[in-house]
Protein backbone atom coordinates (compact mmCIF):
# COMPACT_ATOMS: atom_id res chain seq x y z
CA UNK A 1 0.00 0.00 0.00
CA UNK A 2 2.81 2.45 0.84
CA UNK A 3 4.51 1.72 -2.50
CA UNK A 4 1.25 2.36 -4.35
CA UNK A 5 0.82 5.58 -2.39
CA UNK A 6 4.30 6.83 -3.27
CA UNK A 7 3.75 6.02 -6.95
CA UNK A 8 0.36 7.77 -6.95
CA UNK A 9 1.79 10.85 -5.24
CA UNK A 10 4.60 11.07 -7.80
CA UNK A 11 2.17 10.61 -10.68
CA UNK A 12 -0.26 13.26 -9.44
CA UNK A 13 2.45 15.80 -8.62
CA UNK A 14 3.80 15.55 -12.18
CA UNK A 15 0.70 15.22 -14.30
CA UNK A 16 -2.43 16.36 -12.42
CA UNK A 17 -3.35 19.90 -13.55
CA UNK A 18 -5.54 22.46 -11.87
CA UNK A 19 -9.19 21.26 -11.73
CA UNK A 20 -10.34 24.25 -13.78
CA UNK A 21 -8.34 22.88 -16.71
CA UNK A 22 -10.61 19.85 -16.77
CA UNK A 23 -13.54 22.19 -17.37
CA UNK A 24 -11.76 23.84 -20.28
CA UNK A 25 -10.55 20.55 -21.79
CA UNK A 26 -13.97 18.87 -21.51
CA UNK A 27 -15.59 21.95 -23.05
CA UNK A 28 -13.33 21.64 -26.08
CA UNK A 29 -13.85 17.88 -26.30
CA UNK A 30 -17.64 18.26 -26.31
CA UNK A 31 -17.38 21.07 -28.85
CA UNK A 32 -15.37 18.89 -31.25
CA UNK A 33 -17.64 15.88 -30.68
CA UNK A 34 -20.67 18.04 -31.40
CA UNK A 35 -19.18 19.08 -34.72
CA UNK A 36 -18.11 15.57 -35.65
CA UNK A 37 -21.05 13.49 -34.43
CA UNK A 38 -23.95 15.86 -35.10
CA UNK A 39 -25.00 18.17 -37.89
CA UNK A 40 -24.46 21.25 -35.75
CA UNK A 41 -22.41 24.10 -37.17
CA UNK A 42 -19.67 25.88 -35.16
CA UNK A 43 -22.02 28.84 -34.59
CA UNK A 44 -24.76 26.52 -33.32
CA UNK A 45 -22.33 24.80 -30.94
CA UNK A 46 -21.23 28.16 -29.58
CA UNK A 47 -24.90 29.08 -29.11
CA UNK A 48 -25.62 25.82 -27.27
CA UNK A 49 -22.65 26.42 -25.01
CA UNK A 50 -23.62 30.02 -24.24
CA UNK A 51 -27.29 29.25 -23.60
CA UNK A 52 -26.39 26.29 -21.42
CA UNK A 53 -23.91 28.32 -19.40
CA UNK A 54 -26.44 30.98 -18.41
CA UNK A 55 -29.13 28.38 -17.79
CA UNK A 56 -26.99 27.14 -14.88
CA UNK A 57 -27.15 30.43 -12.95
CA UNK A 58 -29.93 29.27 -10.62
CA UNK A 59 -28.13 26.00 -9.91
CA UNK A 60 -24.82 27.84 -9.44
CA UNK A 61 -26.38 30.21 -6.92
CA UNK A 62 -27.80 27.23 -5.06
CA UNK A 63 -24.36 25.62 -4.88
CA UNK A 64 -22.79 28.87 -3.69
CA UNK A 65 -25.37 29.11 -0.91
CA UNK A 66 -24.66 25.51 0.12
CA UNK A 67 -20.95 26.32 0.38
CA UNK A 68 -21.43 29.64 2.15
CA UNK A 69 -23.94 28.34 4.68
CA UNK A 70 -21.82 25.23 5.20
CA UNK A 71 -18.78 27.38 5.90
CA UNK A 72 -20.71 29.64 8.31
CA UNK A 73 -22.08 26.63 10.17
CA UNK A 74 -18.76 24.77 10.32
CA UNK A 75 -16.83 27.87 11.46
CA UNK A 76 -19.37 28.96 14.08
CA UNK A 77 -18.12 29.06 17.70
CA UNK A 78 -20.19 26.07 18.80
CA UNK A 79 -18.80 23.85 16.03
CA UNK A 80 -15.26 25.11 16.56
CA UNK A 81 -15.49 24.14 20.23
CA UNK A 82 -16.93 20.77 19.25
CA UNK A 83 -14.14 20.13 16.75
CA UNK A 84 -11.57 21.11 19.35
CA UNK A 85 -13.11 18.66 21.82
CA UNK A 86 -13.15 15.79 19.29
CA UNK A 87 -9.58 16.60 18.22
CA UNK A 88 -8.51 15.98 21.80
CA UNK A 89 -9.08 12.24 21.25
CA UNK A 90 -6.28 12.10 18.66
CA UNK A 91 -2.97 11.28 20.36
CA UNK A 92 -1.05 9.83 17.42
CA UNK A 93 -0.80 10.28 13.65
CA UNK A 94 -2.82 7.13 12.98
CA UNK A 95 -5.66 8.19 15.27
CA UNK A 96 -5.66 11.65 13.67
CA UNK A 97 -6.02 10.16 10.19
CA UNK A 98 -8.86 7.85 11.24
CA UNK A 99 -10.65 10.57 13.19
CA UNK A 100 -10.56 13.19 10.44
CA UNK A 101 -11.84 10.63 7.94
CA UNK A 102 -14.77 9.65 10.15
CA UNK A 103 -15.74 13.27 10.79
CA UNK A 104 -15.52 14.07 7.08
CA UNK A 105 -17.64 11.05 6.16
CA UNK A 106 -20.34 11.92 8.68
CA UNK A 107 -20.46 15.60 7.72
CA UNK A 108 -20.48 14.89 3.97
CA UNK A 109 -23.35 12.42 4.39
CA UNK A 110 -25.38 15.18 6.06
CA UNK A 111 -24.55 17.83 3.46
CA UNK A 112 -21.79 18.03 0.87
CA UNK A 113 -21.07 21.72 1.52
CA UNK A 114 -20.90 21.13 5.26
CA UNK A 115 -18.56 18.16 4.82
CA UNK A 116 -16.34 20.01 2.37
CA UNK A 117 -15.71 22.79 4.89
CA UNK A 118 -15.73 20.99 8.22
CA UNK A 119 -13.29 18.32 7.03
CA UNK A 120 -10.67 20.95 6.17
CA UNK A 121 -11.23 22.88 9.42
CA UNK A 122 -10.97 19.71 11.47
CA UNK A 123 -7.76 18.67 9.69
CA UNK A 124 -6.30 22.06 10.55
CA UNK A 125 -7.27 21.61 14.20
CA UNK A 126 -5.69 18.14 14.31
CA UNK A 127 -2.46 19.40 12.73
CA UNK A 128 -2.13 21.89 15.58
CA UNK A 129 -2.34 19.10 18.16
CA UNK A 130 -0.62 16.13 16.47
CA UNK A 131 2.63 17.65 15.23
CA UNK A 132 4.10 14.52 13.63
CA UNK A 133 1.15 13.64 11.36
CA UNK A 134 1.74 13.73 7.62
CA UNK A 135 -0.02 16.92 6.53
CA UNK A 136 -0.57 15.74 2.96
CA UNK A 137 -2.37 12.59 4.05
CA UNK A 138 -4.28 14.50 6.72
CA UNK A 139 -5.73 16.91 4.15
CA UNK A 140 -6.42 14.09 1.68
CA UNK A 141 -8.25 12.17 4.41
CA UNK A 142 -10.27 15.27 5.24
CA UNK A 143 -11.57 15.35 1.68
CA UNK A 144 -11.86 11.57 1.22
CA UNK A 145 -15.14 11.59 3.12
CA UNK A 146 -16.60 13.55 0.24
CA UNK A 147 -17.07 10.30 -1.73
CA UNK A 148 -20.11 9.56 0.40
CA UNK A 149 -22.04 12.77 -0.22
CA UNK A 150 -24.22 11.51 -3.07
CA UNK A 151 -25.50 8.70 -0.87
CA UNK A 152 -26.58 11.24 1.75
CA UNK A 153 -29.17 13.94 2.31
CA UNK A 154 -27.77 16.27 -0.38
CA UNK A 155 -27.40 13.75 -3.22
CA UNK A 156 -28.45 15.66 -6.34
CA UNK A 157 -29.82 12.78 -8.44
CA UNK A 158 -31.90 10.99 -5.77
CA UNK A 159 -33.36 14.32 -4.65
CA UNK A 160 -34.04 15.45 -8.20
CA UNK A 161 -35.88 12.28 -9.25
CA UNK A 162 -37.96 12.50 -6.06
CA UNK A 163 -39.36 15.82 -7.30
CA UNK A 164 -42.61 16.08 -9.22
CA UNK A 165 -42.01 17.21 -12.79
CA UNK A 166 -38.30 16.37 -12.98
CA UNK A 167 -36.85 16.10 -16.54
CA UNK A 168 -37.12 12.29 -16.69
CA UNK A 169 -40.49 11.84 -15.01
CA UNK A 170 -42.07 10.44 -18.20
CA UNK A 171 -39.44 7.71 -18.34
CA UNK A 172 -38.88 6.65 -14.71
CA UNK A 173 -41.62 8.44 -12.82
CA UNK A 174 -41.10 9.95 -9.36
CA UNK A 175 -38.83 7.83 -7.18
CA UNK A 176 -39.06 8.61 -3.42
CA UNK A 177 -35.96 8.91 -1.26
CA UNK A 178 -37.06 5.78 0.60
CA UNK A 179 -36.01 3.86 -2.54
CA UNK A 180 -32.66 5.63 -2.92
CA UNK A 181 -31.06 7.50 -0.01
CA UNK A 182 -32.79 5.48 2.71
CA UNK A 183 -32.85 2.16 0.88
CA UNK A 184 -31.25 -0.76 2.66
CA UNK A 185 -28.65 -1.38 -0.06
CA UNK A 186 -27.55 2.25 0.05
CA UNK A 187 -27.24 2.29 3.82
CA UNK A 188 -25.18 -0.92 3.70
CA UNK A 189 -22.77 0.69 1.20
CA UNK A 190 -22.51 3.79 3.40
CA UNK A 191 -21.75 1.66 6.46
CA UNK A 192 -19.09 -0.27 4.52
CA UNK A 193 -17.40 2.96 3.39
CA UNK A 194 -17.41 4.29 6.96
CA UNK A 195 -15.35 1.23 7.94
CA UNK A 196 -13.16 0.80 4.85
CA UNK A 197 -12.13 4.39 4.00
CA UNK A 198 -10.58 5.23 7.41
CA UNK A 199 -8.63 1.97 7.36
CA UNK A 200 -7.38 2.59 3.83
CA UNK A 201 -6.24 6.09 4.77
CA UNK A 202 -4.47 4.66 7.82
CA UNK A 203 -2.67 2.11 5.63
CA UNK A 204 -1.34 4.91 3.41
CA UNK A 205 0.61 6.56 6.24
CA UNK A 206 4.20 7.14 5.05
CA UNK A 207 7.30 6.09 6.93
CA UNK A 208 8.60 8.51 9.50
CA UNK A 209 11.43 9.61 7.21
CA UNK A 210 8.97 10.39 4.41
CA UNK A 211 6.51 12.28 6.60
CA UNK A 212 5.92 15.93 5.75
CA UNK A 213 4.65 17.98 8.67
CA UNK A 214 3.54 21.58 9.04
CA UNK A 215 4.56 24.18 11.59
CA UNK A 216 1.56 24.63 13.94
CA UNK A 217 2.35 28.37 14.09
CA UNK A 218 1.33 28.64 10.45
CA UNK A 219 -2.12 27.28 11.28
CA UNK A 220 -2.98 29.84 13.95
CA UNK A 221 -5.83 32.08 12.84
CA UNK A 222 -4.82 35.72 12.47
CA UNK A 223 -5.97 37.97 15.28
CA UNK A 224 -9.04 39.85 14.13
CA UNK A 225 -8.98 43.59 14.30
CA UNK A 226 -10.24 44.85 17.64
CA UNK A 227 -13.46 46.78 17.30
CA UNK A 228 -13.60 50.28 18.77
CA UNK A 229 -15.78 50.96 21.77
CA UNK A 230 -19.44 51.38 20.95
CA UNK A 231 -19.34 55.01 22.00
CA UNK A 232 -16.53 55.62 19.48
CA UNK A 233 -18.31 53.94 16.56
CA UNK A 234 -19.88 55.91 13.75
CA UNK A 235 -23.57 55.23 12.98
CA UNK A 236 -22.48 53.16 9.95
CA UNK A 237 -20.14 51.02 12.11
CA UNK A 238 -22.89 50.44 14.64
CA UNK A 239 -25.18 49.15 11.92
CA UNK A 240 -22.43 46.95 10.45
CA UNK A 241 -21.78 45.34 13.86
CA UNK A 242 -25.37 45.19 15.07
CA UNK A 243 -26.46 41.72 16.14
CA UNK A 244 -30.08 42.85 16.04
CA UNK A 245 -30.20 43.01 12.23
CA UNK A 246 -28.61 39.55 11.93
CA UNK A 247 -31.10 38.09 14.40
CA UNK A 248 -34.08 39.63 12.59
CA UNK A 249 -32.97 38.22 9.23
CA UNK A 250 -32.27 34.84 10.85
CA UNK A 251 -35.74 34.74 12.41
CA UNK A 252 -37.31 35.61 9.05
CA UNK A 253 -35.42 32.75 7.40
CA UNK A 254 -36.45 30.25 10.07
CA UNK A 255 -40.06 31.47 9.87
CA UNK A 256 -40.08 30.87 6.11
CA UNK A 257 -38.68 27.34 6.48
CA UNK A 258 -41.24 26.44 9.16
CA UNK A 259 -44.06 27.90 7.04
CA UNK A 260 -42.83 25.97 3.99
CA UNK A 261 -42.80 22.68 5.88
CA UNK A 262 -46.24 23.30 7.38
CA UNK A 263 -47.77 24.19 4.02
CA UNK A 264 -46.02 21.65 1.78
CA UNK A 265 -44.50 18.96 3.95
CA UNK A 266 -41.37 17.25 2.66
CA UNK A 267 -42.13 13.84 1.12
CA UNK A 268 -38.70 13.65 -0.49
CA UNK A 269 -39.20 16.90 -2.40
CA UNK A 270 -35.95 18.20 -3.88
CA UNK A 271 -36.22 21.83 -2.73
CA UNK A 272 -37.34 20.73 0.72
CA UNK A 273 -34.23 18.62 1.27
CA UNK A 274 -32.03 21.33 -0.24
CA UNK A 275 -33.19 23.75 2.44
CA UNK A 276 -32.33 21.20 5.08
Amino acid sequence: MKAITRFSNSLMEKYLPDPFLFVLILTLVIFVMGLGLTESSPIEMVTYWGDGFWALLAFSMQMVLVLVTGFVLASSPIFKKGLGYIAGFAHSPSSAIILVTLVSLAASWINWGFGLVIGALFAKELAKRVHDVDYRLLIASAYSGFIIWHAGFSGSIPLSIATEGHPFVDTIGVIPTSATIFAGYNLIIVAALVIIVPLLNRMMMPKKGDTITVDPKLLVDPVSETLPAKSEMTPAERLENSWVLSMVIGVLGIAFIVYYFVQNGCNGHFSCWRMV
